[in-house]
């Protein structure tokens, strides 16, 4: 139901894929700003680093959610 609603609101998968490795280039950037920029160490900045790395799955999962949507739609029509 939530795909379907991604889907009829323009979302496609490659969208997804794209937006889950640009969050991987955040990941890095983020954990190397905090590291050089904050004065509160490298924990903090590993913390960063982690917390931002939790997206990329997220998108990667759905991007495979709806590129099995599309094909469903294309195979079977809507």
């Amino acid at each position: 139901m939530i795909i379907k609603f991604l889907y009829d609101k323009g979302l496609r998968s490659e969208h997804a894929n794209t937006v889950a490795c640009a969050a991987i280039g955040l990941s890095v950037a983020s954990w190397f700003t905090s590291r050089k920029v904050e004065a509160q160490g490298v924990d903090r900045a590993d913390r960063w680093g982690i917390f931002v790395a939790t997206w990329p799955a997220t998108w990667f999962g759905l991007g495979q959610a709806l590129s099995q949507y599309e094909r469903t739609v294309v195979s079977f029509g809507r």
